[in-house]
C-alpha cells in the first residue's frame, strides 16, 4: 500500500478505515492489472492509465467517485448520489458489492 495513502486513512475512525479497506480490496479486485494507488489533492486514488477511482473518507461515511457510477443509478437507489455523481456509502449500509465492483472494473479497463 500507497504509505501516503495509509497514513491518510490511519487518521479516520477504524470503522471508516474497515470500510475503506474492504472498498481498496474491490477495486484491486475488480480489474486485471494493478491499479497505481496514490493521493490526488489529499484524496486516495486508484489509477489504470488515465481512467481513475477515488475513495474519500468521511467521519461517518465514504464518497466513491467513480465514470460509471451514473450508468447504475437505480441498482443504487438506496445510496445517496452526490449532486458531482458519487455515491455515498454511510457506516450503517451495506456495502453493494456486487454492483461496485462491476462499476470498478467498467470505470479502469475501458
Amino acid at each position: 500500500m500507497n504509505e501516503q495513502v495509509k497514513d491518510y486513512i490511519d487518521k479516520y475512525p477504524s470503522e471508516i478505515i474497515d470500510v475503506y479497506y474492504n472498498l481498496r480490496k474491490m477495486i484491486f479486485d475488480s480489474v486485471s492489472c494493478e491499479p497505481e494507488e496514490r493521493l490526488w489533492a489529499k484524496i486516495p486514488t486508484y489509477y489504470v492509465g488515465e481512467a481513475f477511482v477515488r475513495l474519500i473518507p468521511f467521519k461517518d461515511h465514504i464518497n466513491v467517485e467513480a465514470q460509471a457510477i451514473i450508468q447504475h443509478k437505480e441498482e443504487l437507489a438506496y445510496y445517496k448520489i452526490t449532486p458531482k455523481g458519487m455515491v455515498q456509502i454511510r457506516l450503517k449500509q451495506d456495502i453493494p458489492y456486487d454492483v461496485l465492483k462491476q462499476i470498478f472494473a467498467e470505470t479502469l479497463e475501458r
